[in-house]
C-alpha cells in the first residue's frame, strides 16, 4: 500500500473531517428542538423552571452550533483542494443545493438565532419564542439541502451530460431536490438527531439527579429525554425501512454488500444474519445466526421476495449497465464487504441499545416506582449518551463506503474524482494539520460543554427573589449565554 497515494489520503481526510463535523450536526438539529419546546412550555405556563431549562440547554446548543460552523467550513474547501476533478464534473448540479444551503438556509438560521440570543427582554415574548422555532426550521432546512446534494451522489437525477460528455449539467432542479433518497434520508436523519440530543439531555439530567441537584428541573428533563429517545427510535426504524427500500431500487449492490450476499436469493434463502463468523471479506462463512426471510422483507416488503447478489450484480454492471467502467475496477463493483456488513449491524445495534436503556429508564423513574434509582443505573444513563451518535456515525460510514467504488453512482468512479495535480505529501500535510486542529477544537468544545453541564442551571428563585422572567440590567444576553 502506497501511504502517499493522493487518492487514499484524500479519502481519509474527507472521511475524518466529515465524521468529526457530523458529531455536532445531529446535536444542533435535535437540541434546537428541545430548547424551543422548553421555551414554549415557559411561554404557556409561566413556570420559571422551563425558562431556566431553556437557558441551560440553550448554552449547550449555542456552543455546539458555533463549533459545527467552524468545522463545516472545511468540508466545502476540500472539493476544490483534493477533489477538483469531481467538482468540475458535478459542480453545476452539486453546487446548487449547497448554494441554497449557504445563501438561504444558513443565513436564515443565523439571523434568527441572533435575534433569539439578543432578543431577551427586547422582543415581545411571543415573537421571541417564534425566533427559536424559526431557528429550528432553518437548521432542518439546511440539513435537507445538504442531504439533497448527497442524494445526487447516491442516485443522480435531474441532470444531463454536456455536449462533450465530460460534465453533468443541471436539467431539473426540482428533481434534484425531490430525489427519493433525500426524501427518505431526511426524516431518518432528523429522528436520529433527536434521538442523540435526547440522549445527551438524559445524560445531563441523570448526572445532576445522581447528585440530588436541581431535581425539580432535571426530573422533567430526564423524562422528556427518555420518551424522546423511544419515540425517535421508532421514527428511525420506520424511516430506515423506507430508506432501505429506496436503496435496493437505486443501489442494489449496497444492500447485497450489507449482507455479503453473493448469489441471488429469494424467500427463506434471502435470510439476514444477525451475527456471522467468517473471513473478513465475507467470501467464506464459518457460522452465522440467521433470520429466514428477513433480508427479503427488508429489501422488498415481501417475505418471498428476491434479492440480487454481488456476483449477479457484478455481471449485470460489467456487461449491461456500466461496461465502460468494468476494466477500471477489474469487473468488481462491490464495496469493502467487512465495512458494509459490520457498519450496517453496528448502526442498528447502537440505536437499539440506546432505546432499550431509555425504556428501562422510563420504568425505573416512573412516578409510582417503589425503589429508588440505583447508582449504577444513573451511570448507565450518563454513558448511554454517545450510543445514538455512534449509530449515526457508523450509519454514514455504511452510506458512503457502501456506494464505493462510485463517487457519483453510475457516473464517476471515486478514483477519477481526485485532483490530478495534487501530490500525496501535500494532502498528508493538510491531513495532519486538520487532525491536530480538530483535536484542539475537541478539547475546547467538550471542555466548554462539560463545564456548562457541571455548573448546571441557576437555582430556582425563592418567593422574595425578583422575577427571573425579566432580565435586569446586569443580566444581559452575554451573561445569560
Amino acid at each position: 500500500m502506497d501511504f502517499l497515494d493522493p487518492l487514499l489520503l484524500a479519502r481519509w481526510q474527507f472521511g475524518l473531517t466529515t465524521l468529526y463535523h457530523f458529531i455536532f450536526v445531529p446535536l444542533t438539529l435535535g437540541m434546537s428542538l428541545f430548547v424551543a419546546i422548553f421555551q414554549t412550555a415557559w411561554y404557556r405556563t409561566a413556570n420559571v423552571k422551563w425558562l431556566y431549562l431553556t437557558r441551560f440547554f440553550g448554552k449547550i446548543f449555542l456552543i455546539n452550533f458555533a463549533m459545527g460552523i467552524v468545522t463545516g467550513i472545511v468540508q466545502e474547501f476540500q472539493f476544490g483542494m483534493n477533489w477538483s476533478s469531481y467538482s468540475r464534473f458535478v459542480g453545476d448540479v452539486f453546487g446548487a443545493p449547497l448554494a441554497f444551503e449557504g445563501l438561504m438556509a444558513f443565513f436564515f438560521e443565523a439571523t434568527f438565532i441572533g435575534l433569539w440570543i439578543f432578543g431577551w427582554n427586547k422582543l415581545p415574548r411571543g415573537l421571541h419564542l417564534a425566533t427559536i422555532w424559526i431557528t429550528v426550521a432553518g437548521t432542518w432546512l439546511s440539513a435537507y439541502f445538504i442531504l439533497a446534494a448527497n442524494a445526487f451522489m447516491q442516485n443522480p437525477q435531474g441532470f444531463k451530460m454536456s455536449e462533450e460528455g465530460h460534465r453533468a449539467e443541471m436539467a431539473n432542479f426540482g428533481e434534484v431536490l425531490t430525489n427519493p433518497v433525500a426524501l427518505t434520508q431526511f426524516p431518518h436523519t432528523i429522528f436520529s438527531a433527536i434521538m442523540f440530543a435526547a440522549g445527551v439531555m438524559v445524560a445531563v439530567a441523570a448526572w445532576h439527579l445522581s447528585r440530588k441537584q436541581h431535581e425539580e428541573m432535571m426530573r422533567p428533563a430526564l423524562r422528556l429525554g427518555l420518551w424522546s429517545v423511544v419515540i425517535a427510535f421508532a421514527g428511525v426504524a420506520l424511516s430506515g425501512d423506507q430508506l432501505g427500500l429506496v436503496m435496493v431500487q437505486t443501489q442494489p449492490m449496497k444492500m447485497a454488500a450489507a449482507e455479503a450476499l453473493f448469489n441471488n436469493a429469494c424467500g427463506a434463502n434471502a435470510s439476514f444474519s444477525l451475527f456471522s463468523i467468517g473471513t473478513p471479506d465475507g467470501t467464506s462463512e464459518i457460522w452465522s445466526l440467521r433470520v429466514p426471510h428477513l433480508l427479503a422483507f427488508l429489501s422488498t416488503h415481501d417475505l418471498n421476495g428476491c434479492v440480487e447478489g454481488i456476483n449477479d450484480l457484478n455481471a449485470k454492471y460489467a456487461t449491461e449497465l456500466f461496461p465502460q467502467f468494468a476494466d477500471q475496477v477489474d469487473g468488481n463493483f462491490a464495496p469493502i464487504l467487512w465495512v458494509t456488513y459490520w457498519s450496517f449491524r453496528w448502526m442498528m445495534g447502537f440505536g437499539g441499545l440506546a432505546a432499550l436503556i431509555a425504556v428501562v429508564g422510563l420504568w425505573v423513574t416512573r412516578k409510582n416506582a417503589k425503589r429508588p434509582v440505583a447508582g449504577w443505573m444513573w451511570k448507565i444513563a450518563i454513558w448511554q449518551a454517545p450510543l445514538a451518535l455512534l449509530g449515526i456515525l457508523v450509519g454514514w460510514v455504511f452510506t458512503e463506503m457502501g456506494r464505493q467504488p462510485w463517487i457519483v453512482f453510475g457516473q464517476m468512479l471515486t478514483q477519477d474524482g481526485v485532483s490530478p495535480s495534487v501530490p500525496g505529501w501535500t494532502v498528508l500535510i493538510s491531513l495532519i494539520a486538520f487532525t491536530l486542529i480538530y483535536l484542539i477544537l475537541a478539547v475546547v468544545e467538550f471542555g466548554l460543554i462539560f463545564k456548562t453541564v457541571k455548573t448546571g442551571p441557576d437555582p430556582l428563585p425563592g418567593p422574595d427573589d425578583p422575577d427571573p422572567s425579566d432580565l435586569s440590567v446586569d443580566q444581559t444576553p452575554s451573561t445569560v449565554y
